[in-house]
């Protein structure tokens, strides 16, 4: 197991939504990260599979995400804003912007 430089925390963003153990689905994790081998999940992949997990988070809160399905990883020590944040979308026939409020994408695993 690789501990990234003593635990430092990250904002992980995934390639694809995913399921957090509360339930809700997100496109980013927060917290401390260790980098795993496969064996991590008890079970040999192949050259056709990823080979290396991180395993984000910690209290019971960690969420094993597969190294192929992560987009970036930046180090952010503090927790990021969990506020809902504005976003817009176009109508089709790009006459009107619609602005809403969309909920927090980021799941604490801390």
């Amino acid at each position: 197991m690789i501990e990234l430089k003593g635990g430092q925390r990250y904002l992980v963003t995934t390639d694809k939504w995913f399921y957090a153990p509360n339930g809700n689905q997100y496109r980013a994790i927060w917290g401390r990260v260790q980098i795993v081998s496969d064996s991590i999940l008890g079970i040999k992949t192949n050259s056709h599979s990823t080979n290396w997990y991180a395993v984000i988070g910690s209290d019971g809160k960690e969420v094993i995400v597969a190294g192929c399905q992560i987009n970036y990883a930046l180090r952010c020590e503090a927790r990021p804003d969990d506020r809902p944040h504005q976003e817009w979308s176009l109508n089709p026939d790009k006459s009107m912007i619609n602005f809403y409020d969309h909920p927090c994408m980021i799941y604490f695993a801390e």
